[in-house]
C-alpha cells in the first residue's frame, strides 16, 4: 500500500440557518430547498463536491464569491475543488490567498500541504501541516496522518525505490475525504 495524503473539504460553514433541501425524493434541485429559497452557494459546492461533481461544486463556489465575496471560507473551498480536479497551480494560488486572509485557516493549511506534495515541495508542505496540525490541536487524523507521512518524505529526502517520479492521484474516498496515493 503505498502512502496518501489527505486533503479536507472547507466544510467551516455552519449548516444551520441556511435553507438546507429537503430529504423527500422530489427535492431533487441542489440549490433548492423544500420552501423553494435559494441555498447557499457554499452549501450546494460542499454537496456537489460530496457527490465528486467538482466542476459543478467549482461554479457553485464561483456563485458563493460573487454574493458573500471572496471571503478565505470560499476561496479554500474553490482550492479544494481545483485540487479535485487535479489543477494544483491554480489551487495553490487560490489556497495561498485565502490563506493571505486567514492565516490560521486549517482546511486551506491542510489542502496547500497536499499541493505542495504532489509537486514535490516537501519541505514547505511540511510546514503547512505542522501549521494546521497545532492549530486543530491534533484532534483531525487527516491531518496528523498528513504530517507524519510529509516528514517521514522529508526525513528520507527521497522517495523509496519504486515511488521515484511517479507523481500523484487523487483518489476520493468517503464523504470528504480525499487520498493523494503515487501513481
Amino acid at each position: 500500500m503505498r502512502k496518501t495524503f489527505l486533503p479536507l473539504l472547507a466544510l467551516s460553514l455552519a449548516l444551520s440557518g441556511c435553507g438546507l433541501i429537503g430529504s423527500s425524493p422530489t427535492d431533487s434541485a441542489p440549490g433548492l430547498d423544500t420552501k423553494g429559497r435559494a441555498v447557499d452557494g457554499l452549501t450546494v459546492g460542499h454537496r456537489l463536491q460530496e457527490a465528486g461533481e467538482h466542476e459543478l461544486a467549482l461554479r457553485a463556489y464561483y456563485r458563493a464569491a460573487a454574493r458573500q465575496g471572496a471571503t478565505a471560507d470560499v476561496l479554500s473551498a474553490i482550492g479544494s475543488a481545483n485540487l479535485s480536479l487535479g489543477r494544483l497551480g491554480q489551487a495553490e494560488q487560490i489556497l495561498r490567498r485565502a490563506l493571505e486572509q486567514e492565516p490560521d485557516f486549517v482546511p486551506a493549511l491542510n489542502n496547500l500541504g497536499v499541493v505542495l506534495m504532489e509537486k514535490g515541495e516537501t519541505g514547505e508542505a511540511a510546514r503547512n501541516f505542522q501549521k494546521a496540525f497545532a492549530l486543530d490541536s491534533g484532534k483531525t487524523d487527516a491531518i496528523r496522518e498528513n504530517l507524519r507521512l510529509a516528514l517521514a518524505r522529508s526525513d528520507s529526502g527521497s522517495y523509496s525505490a519504486g515511488e521515484e517520479a511517479e507523481g500523484f492521484a487523487l483518489l476520493r474516498q468517503g464523504q470528504g475525504n480525499y487520498l493523494l496515493v503515487t501513481r
